[in-house]
C-alpha cells in the first residue's frame, strides 16, 4: 500500500468515526449555547439509535424492496424525535422544576440503556436488533470521480454522512447569522437581560434541549449504522466524547467540526495503525486502542484555561426572582 492509498484509506476512516461525534456534539451545544448543561447525551444516542434501528429491521422484515436510502432517512426522522422526546425529561426536570441539570442528565444516561434493554427483551427475548447494511452508496455520480476529494467524501458512505455535514452548515448559520441563534446565545449568557427586552427565556431553553436530543438521536443512528450490523444498547461512550468534543470545540460550530476531525483521526489511527509501515510488527495494540480516551483527556488537560462555558449554564433561571 502506497502513500497516497494509505492516507485515503485514513481519511475516510477519519470521517467514519467523526460524523456521528459531530452530529451529537453540534447537539450538545444547541442545549449549552441556550443555558442548560447536557450530559445526557450519551443515553440519547442510545434511546434514538434503538427505535431508529428497531424501525429499519421492522421495514427490512417486512418491506424488503423499501428503497435503503429513504428507509434510513425515515429511521433518521425516527431517532430525532426519540432523542427530542427523552431530552424533553432533562428540559421538563430542568428549566420548569429547577433541579440540578447534571443529576438530570446523569439519571438519563442511567435509565436509557436498561430501558431500551428491557423493551427488546419483552418483545423479541434478545436485546440485540439486526439489520441489513444495505446503505452505503459505492460512488457518488460525478462527485465519485473528483481527483482526492471524491474517494474521502463520495464513496462507500451513506446518506447520513451527507446529513451530518450539512448540519454542520446550518448550524454555523443558526447560531451566528439569525435571530434565534443570537437569542438563543443571549438566554446563555445573560437570561435576565434577554427576558427584560422580551425573549422568552423558558421557552428558548426548551427549543435548545430538544434540538439537543433530537441531533443525539440522530449521532446514535448514525454510530450504529456506521460500525455495526446490530444494536446491542450501547454506543461505546461516544456520547461522552462527543462532550469533549463540544468543549474541545468551545461551544462554536466551527470548532466542533474541526475538532470532530481530530477525534476522528485518532479513532481512526486506532483500529487502522496495523496498516501503517512505521508500526508494523510492533506490539502497539493496547496503546492504539486507549488512543481516542488519552487523545480525549490531554485535549481537555490542555485547553481547559482557555475554555469559556456559557455564563449562565447550569443555572436555573427564576423570573420572578429578577
Amino acid at each position: 500500500m502506497n502513500f497516497f492509498e494509505l492516507f485515503i484509506l485514513l481519511a475516510n476512516s477519519t470521517m467514519f468515526f467523526a460524523v456521528p461525534l459531530l452530529i451529537t456534539a453540534l447537539g450538545g451545544m444547541f442545549a449549552e449555547k441556550s443555558g442548560v448543561v447536557n450530559i445526557s447525551l450519551e443515553g440519547t444516542m442510545v434511546f434514538g439509535s434503538f427505535f431508529s434501528i428497531g424501525f429499519i429491521n421492522i421495514m427490512q422484515t417486512n418491506v424488503p424492496d423499501f428503497n435503503p436510502t429513504l428507509l434510513l432517512l425515515l429511521a433518521a426522522v425516527i431517532a430525532a424525535l426519540s432523542g427530542a422526546l427523552l431530552s424533553s425529561l432533562l428540559a421538563m426536570s430542568a428549566i420548569n422544576f429547577k433541579a440540578n441539570q447534571v443529576i438530570g442528565g446523569t439519571a438519563i444516561n442511567l435509565f436509557a440503556a436498561p430501558m431500551v434493554i428491557f423493551i427488546a427483551r419483552t418483545l423479541n427475548n434478545v436485546k440485540n436488533i439486526p439489520f441489513d447494511q444495505t446503505f452505503n452508496i459505492q460512488k457518488v455520480p460525478l462527485l465519485g470521480d473528483i481527483p482526492f476529494l471524491g474517494d474521502i467524501f463520495f464513496q462507500d458512505i451513506n446518506v447520513l454522512s451527507f446529513l451530518g455535514y450539512f448540519i454542520a452548515i446550518i448550524a454555523i448559520i443558526t447560531i451566528y447569522k439569525t435571530r434565534f441563534g443570537l437569542r438563543l446565545s443571549a438566554v446563555g449568557e445573560h437570561p435576565s437581560a434577554a427576558d427584560s427586552v422580551g425573549i422568552n427565556v423558558y421557552k428558548l431553553r426548551w427549543i435548545g434541549t430538544l434540538i439537543s436530543g433530537a441531533l443525539a438521536g440522530i449521532g446514535g443512528l448514525v454510530f450504529v449504522v456506521s460500525s455495526s450490523v446490530t444494536f446491542s444498547g450501547q454506543v461505546s461512550g461516544y456520547g461522552f466524547l462527543a462532550l469533549a468534543v463540544m468543549i474541545f470545540g468551545q461551544w462554536k460550530p466551527e470548532k466542533i467540526f474541526y475538532a470532530s476531525i481530530f477525534f476522528g483521526f485518532a479513532n481512526a489511527l486506532s483500529v487502522k495503525y496495523t496498516l501503517i509501515p512505521l508500526f508494523d510488527g510492533l506490539s502497539l495494540g493496547y496503546f492504539f486502542r486507549i488512543l481516542p480516551y488519552v487523545a480525549t483527556l490531554a485535549a481537555l488537560m490542555l485547553t481547559s484555561k482557555k475554555s469559556r462555558a456559557p455564563k449562565a449554564e447550569g443555572i436555573p433561571y427564576d423570573k420572578g426572582s429578577r
